[in-house]
């Protein structure tokens, strides 16, 4: 893997512990971006996080992390994977960050038009 980034899908929740759906969404999500992800030798899943965001308290989302190679096609993947999967596509936001930089992820996709800001 020559530059990196990580790619990062996120879906609201309703609670800091999430149901009983979003844990089987997230175990799904998981699988089926970790199978694509490699067999497209774009990269791998790393990890999720569930809970509070860090910007508002008050609102809460499971991130699932990637580091990827190669940023636009790993979108276009992701997106079709989630979509074509029936994964709550409508529903998610995917931002990405060039592995090693401190700055802010940048907003890549997100379900709702008119929406500019991502954070964790």
């Amino acid at each position: 893997m020559s530059e990196k980034f990580w790619l990062v899908v996120q879906y609201p929740l309703k609670s800091a512990a999430g149901s009983q759906r979003d844990h089987w969404l997230r175990d799904k999500v998981m699988e089926y971006l970790e199978i694509a992800l490699t067999d497209a030798n774009l990269g791998y899943v790393d990890g999720f996080d569930l809970g509070k965001c860090i910007s508002d308290p008050k609102k809460y989302a499971l991130n699932i992390f990637c580091v990827i190679t190669d940023e636009e096609q790993s979108i276009a993947l992701v997106k079709r994977i989630l979509r074509d999967s029936r994964l709550d596509y409508t529903r998610i936001k995917i931002a990405t960050l060039p592995d090693g930089k401190e700055e802010p992820y940048t907003l890549k996709y997100s379900y709702k038009k008119g929406v500019t800001k991502f954070s964790l």
